[in-house]
C-alpha cells in the first residue's frame, strides 16, 4: 500500500500547478485511497461461507468475464477486476458539468494525465454539489451526474464496485470490457476517438460474450438497451440542434431565456412519450432530475459517432482484435484531423 500510495503522489505532483486547485486533487487522491482500503481480492471472498449467494454468483461471473476478456478479446491481462470493493454508497463519482446560459459548449478543466474534460469529478457528493454550486453562482447551467465506474486509464489495477455490481450481467461485461479498453487506448482531448473505440469494443465485446455464455433472453435484452440507448441519444441530439439554432440566433436575451424555457418542456414531455414507447422503462429518469439544461444536454456528447468507422476497421482485420488494436494504435498517433479523416476513409 506504501508503494501504490508514493506511486499516486508522484503522479498528482506534476498537475498540482495546472487549474484545478489542490483541494480538488486532495479530495481525488483520498477518494483513489478509500478504494484501495475496501478492495478485496474476489477469491478471497469467494472462499468466504459468509457471502450473499447472491453475490458470490455476480463475482463468480466477473471473473469469466474477465478471462474471457483478455483470453477473446485480447484486453489487458492484469489485476483489474480481480477485487471487489463496497463502497458503501450508489457511485463511485459524482461528474459536475456546466455551461453558459445560452451555449451547449460545456467548461473545460485540463489535467496532465488526461487531457481537458467537460466535467470536474468528485468522490463525494456534497463537495460535488458544493462546487456545482459555485458554478451556479457564476451564472453557469450546471448538471451533476452519479457514476458508477470509472478508469483509472492503466495507472492502477481498477476494482470491481457495489456501485455497478448488481447490474445486469451484459451490462456488467459491458462496463468491463469498456474500460480496459481504455488501458489501451487513449489520446488526449479527442473524447469521440477514445469514447467511440471503446464503445465499439464493449459492443462486439457483449456479442461475442452472450454467443459462449448467454442465453436466448439476455440477448434479446441486450439489444433491446441498445435501441433504447440509441433513441436517448438521437432524442438528445435533436434538442441540442433546436438549441444550436436558437442561441446563434439574433433575438434578445429575454426571448431566448423562453424559447429555451419552452425547448426544455418539450424534450421533457417527448422523453416521457418514449419511455411509454419502451414499456415504462425509467433508466433515463435521472437525466431530467431536477431539470435538463445546457450542462445536461453538453453531458450527453456524441461521442460514440465514430463507432461505425471502428466497427468497419475491425471488419477489415476479419475480427482479431489484437490486429485491430495494432491499427488503432497506429492512428491515434496521428494529428485529430488526420485520425479522423483515416477513419472516415478520407
Amino acid at each position: 500500500m506504501l508503494i501504490r500510495r508514493i506511486s499516486v503522489m508522484v503522479l498528482l505532483v506534476p498537475l498540482l500547478g495546472g487549474c484545478a486547485n489542490l483541494g480538488y486533487y486532495w479530495q481525488s487522491v483520498g477518494g483513489q485511497m478509500e478504494i484501495w482500503k475496501k478492495e478485496q481480492p474476489i477469491t478471497t471472498l469467494l472462499a468466504d461461507p459468509a457471502l450473499s449467494p447472491d453475490l458470490k454468483r455476480r463475482l463468480e461471473s466477473v471473473l469469466r468475464m474477465r478471462e474471457f476478456a483478455s483470453r477473446e478479446l485480447a484486453l489487458p491481462d492484469n489485476g483489474s477486476y480481480r477485487k471487489y470493493a463496497d463502497l458503501h454508497r450508489p457511485y463511485v463519482l459524482w461528474n459536475v458539468f456546466a455551461a453558459p446560459e445560452f451555449s451547449l459548449k460545456p467548461r473545460e478543466w485540463c489535467f496532465v494525465i488526461a487531457g481537458c474534460v467537460s466535467y470536474r469529478g468528485y468522490f463525494s457528493e456534497s463537495e460535488a454539489e458544493r462546487f456545482a454550486d459555485d458554478e451556479r453562482g457564476r451564472g453557469y447551467d450546471v448538471f451533476v451526474a452519479g457514476v458508477p465506474a470509472y478508469s483509472t486509464l492503466g495507472w492502477f489495477d481498477d476494482p470491481v464496485l457495489n456501485t455497478f455490481i448488481y447490474f445486469p450481467e451484459t451490462e456488467v461485461a459491458r462496463l468491463i470490457f469498456h474500460e480496459l479498453a481504455h488501458q489501451l487506448v487513449y489520446v488526449k482531448d479527442d473524447s469521440m476517438f477514445n469514447e467511440s473505440f471503446a464503445g465499439t469494443v464493449e459492443e462486439e465485446g457483449v456479442s461475442r460474450w452472450l454467443v459462449e455464455n448467454g442465453s436466448v433472453e439476455q440477448r434479446a435484452a441486450f439489444d433491446a438497451a441498445q435501441q433504447r440507448k440509441k433513441d436517448f441519444v438521437q432524442l438528445v441530439l435533436k434538442y441540442r440542434s433546436r438549441l444550436d439554432e436558437l442561441y446563434s440566433s439574433t433575438i434578445s436575451d429575454a426571448e431566448k431565456r423562453e424559447s429555451k424555457r419552452q425547448i426544455f418542456s418539450e424534450l421533457r414531455q417527448e422523453h416521457t412519450h418514449l419511455k411509454a414507447s419502451w414499456g415504462g422503462f425509467s433508466g433515463y429518469d435521472r437525466w431530467f432530475t431536477p431539470e435538463a439544461n445546457n450542462a445536461y444536454l453538453a453531458s450527453v456528447a456524441a461521442y460514440t459517432q465514430l463507432v461505425p468507422a471502428f466497427k468497419r476497421l475491425l471488419a477489415g482485420q476479419d475480427g482479431n482484435f489484437a490486429r485491430f488494436y495494432q491499427e488503432v494504435k497506429e492512428i491515434a498517433k496521428l494529428p485529430k484531423a488526420e485520425r479522423l479523416a483515416r477513419l472516415e476513409g478520407r
